[in-house]
């Protein structure tokens, strides 16, 4: 019996009349909401328009969703659709029970980015070194997800900090009590390395999707080994899980792509207008402004502002004045009588 442990929380969803609250999609939420407001303030930062990345977002979030419910769904197809599956088939629509592969949420939710950038004329591999931080953070608040679910625990321990987890579930050893919790494993590895990138940002120019490399690589290095910690059923080639052959692939490909990057040095667009074909400090578009005022007013844009009637007035009034001089050469303008 160990000496302390955490223990599992004894409900994961709660109802609001016939409304069911699940910690596990408001773990998800809350995971997007700070990765939008850390993308957010990272992109003003660099010199992007304000809303660009929530906008992007509307594209990311159910792309990757459904990326990575695909994703689990096959890997895992024999839980929905085997002959001795504890799931109905329609369950693998449930989302809200948990199972979201991140390699799939990632590739899908790239997709959604990628439409959105092209719509508005931006780099991709720009929005991608912005959002990187803030995405493993989402994914490190999603695996709280888990916490309440119960699922995706390692093996049994008796370390002060093992999971408790009901006896009877996928995994777990009879009379075991305490199990690794996995869970928080990686999410403390994925705060860990969301914060690596935000300094490594800062102190290096790592533009062109190499921040964004090293994400992946810092992430799939962290998922090798927890995922070797974990006891739910999975496939398994060579005696490595199928998640951590694919951690080994991604990992290295993120090395090749940070390497083969280290060299550019082109302009990213960031979907904002710049340099002399655009209005520098306003003053192209003050001095249109006033051309059309001065239009609408009835002088010419080269015309002094003022009261346009008053100009005429006075023209007129000098034209009647000379008409009565060349009348009467004695004639005086009863106000220059006046002052002489």
């Amino acid at each position: 019996m160990p000496l302390a442990s955490i223990p599992s929380p004894s409900q994961g969803v709660w109802y609001l009349g016939p409304i069911p609250i699940r910690a596990y999609a408001l773990c998800i939420v809350l995971g997007v909401v700070v990765a939008v407001i850390m993308g957010e303030r990272r992109w003003r930062a660099r010199g992007g328009d304000p809303g660009t990345i929530t906008d992007l977002a509307v594209w990311a979030v159910p792309f990757g969703l459904v990326g990575g419910r695909l994703y689990h769904v096959i890997t895992d197809w024999q839980l929905y659709f085997g002959p001795d599956a504890p799931n109905e088939p329609i369950e693998a629509l449930f989302i809200w029970n948990g199972g979201l592969g991140v390699w799939g949420a990632i590739a899908l939710g790239g997709v959604g980015v990628w439409i959105g950038c092209r719509r508005r004329g931006i780099s991709l591999t720009a929005v991608a070194d912005t959002v990187a931080p803030g995405v493993v953070i989402a994914q490190g608040i999603g695996r709280l997800g888990n916490y309440f679910n119960q699922e995706l625990f390692g093996g049994p321990t008796d370390l002060p900090w093992g999971l408790e987890i009901d006896p009877g579930r996928p995994g777990t050893v009879p009379g075991v009590l305490t199990y690794h919790p996995t869970f928080l494993y990686e999410m403390l590895w994925d705060f860990a390395v969301g914060f690596t990138l935000i300094w490594l940002g800062r102190r290096f120019e790592l533009r062109h999707g190499r921040l964004f490399a090293l994400y992946v690589a810092g992430y799939t290095a962290g998922r090798f080994w927890i995922e070797g910690m974990r006891v739910d059923p999975a496939h398994e080639i060579l005696g490595l899980r199928l998640n951590q052959w694919t951690s080994i692939v991604i990992f290295l490909g993120a090395v090749v792509y940070f390497w083969l990057r280290r060299g550019s040095t082109a302009e990213e667009s960031l979907g904002v207008a710049t340099g002399p074909s655009g209005p520098a400090d306003g003053e192209e578009e003050a001095e249109g402004g006033a051309d059309r005022d001065g239009e609408r007013d009835g002088r010419r844009p080269d015309e002094p502002d003022g009261d346009p009637g008053t100009v005429r007035s006075a023209a007129e009034a000098e034209d009647r004045g000379g008409a009565a001089g060349d009348g009467d050469p004695g004639a005086v303008p009863e106000r220059e009588a006046g002052r002489r």
